[in-house]
Formats: C-alpha cells, structure tokens, sequence
C-alpha cells in the first residue's frame, strides 16, 4: 500500500523528491513538458495503484493525499491533454488518436475512481478497463497474423 500511494505521488507530480527517477516520465511529469508520445505503461501502473487502493477507497474517511493525487491526475490531464483550450492541444503537441487515448484512458481512470469511492464494487470499477486490456490483446493479435 506505501508502494503505491509513492507510485500514486509520482504520477501527480507531487513526491517530496523531485529527482525521484519517477517524477520526469509518471503520468503528469510525462505531458510537461510533453516529449511526444503518451506512456501507456503509466495508464497501466496508475490502475494498478487503484486496484491496490481499492480497499481504502471504499472507507467512509477518505486519504486526502490519495484524493488529491487522483483528483490531479484526472483534472489536469483533461486540462492540459483533451480540452481545446489546453496547453497540448493548444499547441498542437497531441494528434487526434492521441486526444481520444488520453481521453478514454481519464475515463477509465475516473470510472474506477467513482465506482470505488461509492463502493459498488471492484468487478464493475474495472470493468471497462478489462474490456480495454481485451481490446488491445484483440488488437496485438491481429498485428502478429498480419
């Protein structure tokens, strides 16, 4: 659980240690300033940080520096990444797939978020993102037998 709440400060940008080897490619560290390409792998790790969270999201008395984290995470990165006005699409640092990847990748984030904080449970939290892990193996698949 330390692990990841660590893992959870590094993606929102917010660990005490700046120079922590995290901080520069986590999920927010990784769009500013933006290098070009979205790190899947982040959207993966902050899922798992969720999943591990789960039993703390679902608690009446809710961790604030958690909250926090999550709510940064998913704030900014509509601020910056999907809304026009943004500072990637503003500056047309984004493609058109990568605004709809950053946008379903916030969705799924912010779903699971939801579901756990009103403890409905972990099957329907992530759901959607096992339907995107589906999805993608679906989408490798047909890669390897083109």
């Amino acid at each position: 659980m330390e692990e990841a709440v660590l893992l959870l400060k590094c993606h929102a940008f917010v660990h005490g240690d700046l120079d922590h080897p995290k901080m520069e490619t986590g999920f927010l560290g990784s769009l500013r300033p933006f290098r070009g390409q979205l790190i899947e792998g982040n959207f993966h790790e902050l899922m798992e940080i969720v999943r591990t969270l789960a039993p703390e999201l679902k608690q009446p008395a809710l961790n604030r520096e958690v909250m926090s984290c999550l709510w940064s995470i998913i704030h900014l990165g509509r601020a910056w990444a999907i809304l026009p006005d943004g500072m990637l699409r503003r500056n047309k640092l984004l493609s058109n797939e990568q605004i709809a990847l950053m946008e379903e990748w916030l969705n799924l984030l912010s779903y699971a978020v939801m579901i756990l904080i009103e403890d409905g449970g972990e099957e329907e939290a992530f759901c959607g993102y096992n339907e995107y892990l589906r999805e993608q193996a679906e989408k490798g698949e047909k890669g390897r037998s083109l």
